[in-house]
């Protein structure tokens, strides 16, 4: 299975003397199947990305991962539940206020 990655505006510094610029980066993991863990497809896709940054020292990667990976796995649980908010904190494990707050932080609507 092929799974593709796109980062896009993630900052980046060159040298001391260079201001943070964004950088658009877009490559596909080829390597990742279905049986693998979750983790080894992200794993193999930071490797990527790390690996096409070049001397740009990265910046804010965790914040990168956290959203790169929090939308789209609040966005699946609520199509799983059909809307259900608090279906969906219960599987996720927060609280409704929680995922409210955070699903108003992406701009993602709850579907019902």
């Amino acid at each position: 299975m092929k799974t593709a990655f796109a980062v896009d505006g993630f900052p980046t510094r060159g040298g001391a003397d260079q201001q943070a610029k964004p950088v658009s980066v877009q490559f596909q993991v080829v390597e990742a199947d279905r049986g693998d863990p979750l983790s080894k497809c992200v794993e193999e896709a930071l490797r990527i990305y790390l690996g096409t940054t070049g001397r740009h020292e990265v910046t804010d990667l965790h914040r990168l991962v956290i959203q790169e990976v929090e939308r789209p796995l609040f966005e699946t649980v609520l199509k799983h539940v059909d809307g259900n908010l608090s279906n969906a904190a219960r599987i996720l494990g927060l609280t409704r206020n929680t995922l409210r707050k955070r699903l108003t932080d992406y701009g993602i609507d709850r579907g019902r």
